[in-house]
């Protein structure tokens, strides 16, 4: 049987712009904006954006501090004063889990599947996540790029995702909203379903446990 793993952000997490715009709506702060900062602090260090956090590069305190010393180079009047430290705790606040991506899991274990998560994450973000999706007791494996030093859409994270699984390539399904991420994946030897919302993805998942060959995607898609 398959070992499917599923992406958080975005799939077994609601979609992150609909994030974004709670966060707006929790700090003032505008999605392009936030974005913004993201990109330049991660340039600074020569990494793409939220590799600093989710290769646990600087410890999230000090990404907030560079995010917050970015706002206010790019707009001295700025105000600030909603936005929390601890970012991913106020992040997720009043959000749940995506309930049929929750479901999927049991579903698929009891057809005779293993699952997994493979998730670009963050460290001080685990505790908040992971009791979010509260999947601990029902998944194989979690590969967790803050834990593993490696994030998608790296070669090497879907190498060692396989491994952990003990299982040939052409075994292994990735659910993952990112096309970039879903073409790594299939250029990894893997089955990809690139996650739009539930419904889709569900379906286009059982077709694909069904066949052996991966599908195309378009290397497109925004990164948070």
């Amino acid at each position: 049987m398959s070992m499917v793993y599923l992406d958080f952000g975005g799939v077994l997490s609601p979609p992150i712009t609909e994030l974004f715009e709670a966060y707006e709506r929790k700090t003032g702060i505008a999605p392009a904006a936030l974005r913004w900062a993201m990109a330049r602090v991660a340039a600074d260090l020569g990494v793409a954006p939220l590799a600093p956090i989710e290769l646990a590069m600087l410890p999230e305190a000090e990404w907030v501090d560079r995010l917050h010393a970015a706002l206010r180079e790019r707009d001295p009047g700025i105000d600030l004063s909603r936005s929390e430290r601890e970012f991913g705790a106020q992040w997720f606040a009043g959000h749940d889990v995506n309930p049929p991506v929750r479901q999927l899991v049991f579903d698929l274990r009891a057809r005779g599947h293993r699952v997994g998560i493979l998730t670009n994450n963050v460290v001080e973000w685990e505790p908040v996540w992971r009791r979010m999706v509260d999947l601990d007791d029902a998944v194989d494996h979690i590969v967790d790029s803050c834990r593993v030093g490696v994030r998608k859409p790296d070669p090497a994270i879907f190498d060692l995702a396989r491994e952990r699984a003990g299982v040939p390539a052409e075994e292994c399904v990735l659910v993952d909203d990112l096309a970039e991420n879903c073409a790594a994946a299939i250029a990894a030897g893997w089955r990809a379903v690139r996650f739009v919302d539930a419904a889709q993805a569900i379906a286009e998942l059982n077709a694909r446990l069904d066949e052996r060959s991966p599908v195309s995607v378009a290397v497109t898609g925004e990164r948070a």
